[in-house]
């Protein structure tokens, strides 16, 4: 059982580190397409990508499982729209911070839904890595700055995004609960990436912004992001996540993906040369900090409890 969990906790690392690049090439490619009109081309060509290496997917169809996928797709699909859209009206720190907080929802969410009790190291945690993510969010010099910064007035920018974070711990417990059913685990992937494009396809016609497909073959920062995102960050990822979350609770889950700033600040210094400020780093330490804390407590328990069975 603990490889099995080293496995799954490796897994959504993997994850948590190819999620972290996305920022970096996606935010290039915004300015030659709407959010919603990238979502379309990313998930699309994904779907079409996973259909050419795994053609028999349509003889495992059963009712039971394509509903479970029609909802992991709707969440999913909800959860980067909402975030896509709420950057419209709020900065880039503060839609990072926000999205964060559902290391904060998901363990709320376990308890009423699954009604499972974090661990107290899962506790300890989830406020270390909180309270990394503000600093590393936050762009000052000095804990004015910080308290300024999250004080300042919510724009509808940020209840979207918060509402994004909710999806997404919404989207980790329930995939938590799919995936002990012992479904085909490609078949639930196959369905979050084509319901995901259809409603990048739909939303993307209220832009009202035309585009014309010669020129995103001859951007090649623009296909190069595509290429990234739907193959390694939506392929891969979705497919490691689905296949390997069930071995990791879900708030275990939601600690590891709080990394993800981390890996994109990295990305940003090396491609981009963005510079982290002094309290960012503190703000990694303490995320890194909450995970190990989490993972060593979760150990000695393990241990124990495998010891006197």
């Amino acid at each position: 059982m603990i490889n099995k969990k080293f496995k799954g906790e490796a897994a959504l690392l993997i994850n948590t580190i190819i999620w972290g690049g996305t920022f970096v090439f996606i935010k290039d490619s915004l300015s030659s397409v709407t959010p919603m009109t990238f979502i379309f081309l990313r998930f699309t060509i994904a779907g079409v990508l996973f259909l050419l290496f795994y053609k028999k997917i349509f003889k495992e169809f059963n009712p039971k499982a394509i509903t479970a996928g029609l909802i992991l797709g709707l969440l999913y699909f909800a959860g980067f729209a909402l975030q896509t859209i709420g950057l419209n009206t709020t900065s880039a720190t503060k839609s990072a911070f926000i999205t964060g907080t559902f290391v904060v929802f998901t363990p709320i969410l376990q308890i009423i839904i699954s009604k499972r009790v974090p661990r107290r190291g899962n506790i300890i945690g989830i406020f270390l890595v909180l309270f990394g993510l503000i600093l590393l969010s936050s762009k000052g010099d000095s804990w004015l700055s910080v308290i300024y910064e999250l004080g300042s007035t919510f724009s509808i920018g940020d209840y979207l995004t918060l509402i994004c974070a909710i999806l997404f711990s919404f989207y980790i417990i329930y995939l938590d609960r799919v995936s002990s059913r012992n479904y085909n685990y490609w078949l639930l992937v196959f369905l979050q990436i084509i319901v995901t494009a259809i409603g990048g396809f739909i939303f993307s016609f209220f832009n009202n912004i035309p585009y014309n497909f010669n020129d995103i073959v001859s951007n090649g920062n623009l296909v190069f992001a595509l290429l990234y995102t739907s193959i390694l960050a939506t392929i891969i990822t979705t497919t490691l996540q689905t296949k390997f979350q069930k071995y990791v609770t879900p708030v275990k889950t939601s600690i590891i993906f709080s990394l993800e700033p981390i890996f994109a600040s990295i990305f940003a210094y090396f491609i981009i040369n963005e510079h982290i400020t002094g309290f960012g780093f503190i703000g990694c330490i303490l995320i890194f900090t909450g995970l190990l804390v989490s993972e060593l407590m979760d150990n000695k328990k393990v241990l124990m409890s495998e010891q006197q069975g």
